[in-house]
C-alpha cells in the first residue's frame, strides 16, 4: 500500500487543536486545584448550584487523578515527534515508561471517580467506565506491541489512548454549549456531553489511523 503523508493544513490544524485542547485541560484543571487548595472560591452556578462539590469530598483522589492526568496531556504529543525521537532514541523511551506509568494512574484513578463522583449518575458513570477501561486496554496494547518491537501497531494505539486522554477537554465545550443552548440541568446533560466526547474523538483518531496508517505523526 502506498504511503500518504497528511497534507499540510490538516498537520497545522491538528497541532492547533491539540494544543487548544491541551489549553483548555490546563485551565481547568488550574482551576481545580486552586479550588481545592483554598486559593478562590468553589464555582456556584446561579440555577443549579455546586454541582461538582464532590471533588472537594475526595481532594487527595482529585490530585491524583488530575496532576499526572496534566503531565500526560503535555508530555504525549512530544513522543509523536519524529524529529525529537530521532534526537535521542534513549529519551523518548524513559519519557514513554514515564508517561505509561502517568496513564495507568490516570486510568485507574477514573474508575474509581466515576463511582464516587458522577455529576451526570449513571449515564456518566457508564462513559467514563467505559471508555476509562478503553483507555487502559489501549495502554497495556501500545506497551505489549513496543515490547514486540512493532512499531507501528504501538503507534497506533498510543493515538487512541491519547485520543481518549484528551476527549475530557472536549467535553468542557460541549458541556458550556448545552449550558448555552439546553434548558437540561448539569445531572442531565453532564453524561451525554462526556458519550458524545469520548466517541467523537475515538472517531477522529480511527479515521487518522486508517488513512495514515504507515505515516508518523
Amino acid at each position: 500500500m502506498k504511503n500518504k503523508q497528511p497534507p499540510i493544513w490538516l498537520s497545522r490544524t491538528r497541532t492547533i487543536v491539540i494544543a487548544l485542547l491541551v489549553l483548555i485541560a490546563l485551565i481547568v484543571a488550574s482551576r481545580r486545584m486552586l479550588t481545592l487548595s483554598g486559593v478562590i472560591k468553589p464555582y456556584v452556578n446561579p440555577k443549579f448550584g455546586a454541582f461538582d462539590s464532590g471533588f472537594a469530598v475526595y481532594p487527595f483522589l482529585t490530585y491524583l487523578h488530575i496532576i499526572p492526568g496534566v503531565l500526560f496531556l503535555v508530555l504525549t504529543p512530544l513522543q509523536f515527534s519524529k524529529k525529537i525521537r530521532a534526537r535521542n532514541i534513549q529519551t523518548h523511551r524513559v519519557t514513554g515508561w514515564i508517561i505509561a506509568t502517568y496513564a495507568f494512574i490516570i486510568g485507574i484513578t477514573a474508575l474509581i471517580m466515576s463511582f464516587k463522583m458522577a455529576i451526570g449518575g449513571t449515564v456518566e458513570t457508564a462513559a467514563t467506565v467505559t471508555f476509562a477501561l478503553f483507555f487502559l486496554f489501549a495502554l497495556f496494547k501500545a506497551l505489549y506491541h513496543i515490547r514486540r518491537k512493532e512499531i507501528l501497531v504501538h503507534r497506533e494505539w498510543m493515538i487512541r489512548m491519547f485520543a481518549i486522554g484528551l476527549a475530557i477537554a472536549t467535553v468542557r465545550p460541549i458541556v458550556g454549549l448545552f449550558f448555552a443552548f439546553s434548558k437540561l440541568s448539569p445531572h442531565q446533560f453532564f453524561g451525554i456531553a462526556f458519550w458524545i466526547g469520548f466517541m467523537l474523538h475515538l472517531f477522529v483518531a480511527e479515521i487518522y489511523i486508517r488513512r495514515y496508517k504507515f505515516q508518523p505523526l
